[in-house]
């Protein structure tokens, strides 16, 4: 139970403020000029991704374990593709919002398929 407390995820409030607004963002950025795009999304991926690795630290919830460096990785790959270091053609930044979502997606629910809620399991007992 008291696990269950400190999960940011398991609180709507707190999962709207560490993964709702930034997505947001992300989304309405999807309209805008691109420099401005890559500022906002970069911003709003390392947000989420330090705020799911300070989950998976505070709970053991097992995709904050994986969504966390996921969303770090992307936000480089924003800057490199925004700097021009990674090209992906016209299509890129199409790329790298389909790719955070569906990354997102299996990694939140795949992860918790195959290995549970929390991770590395804990025992009935276990203290933080």
């Amino acid at each position: 139970m008291r696990q269950a407390r400190k999960d940011w995820v398991g609180n709507w409030r707190s999962l709207a403020g560490l993964r709702g607004i930034p997505a947001a963002a992300m989304l309405i950025a999807a309209m805008l000029d691109p420099l401005l795009r890559a500022v906002i999304w970069s911003a709003a991926l390392l947000w989420m991704g330090g705020a799911c690795l300070a989950n998976a630290r505070r709970c053991g919830r097992t995709h904050c374990s994986f969504t966390g460096p996921f969303y770090l990785a992307m936000a480089a790959l924003v800057v490199a593709h925004a700097s021009g270091v990674v090209p992906m053609g016209e299509q890129g930044w199409t790329i790298l919002g389909a790719g955070t979502i569906a990354g997102t997606i299996v990694l939140w629910w795949g992860s918790e398929r195959v290995w549970g809620l929390s991770w590395p399991r804990r025992r009935p007992g276990d203290t933080d």
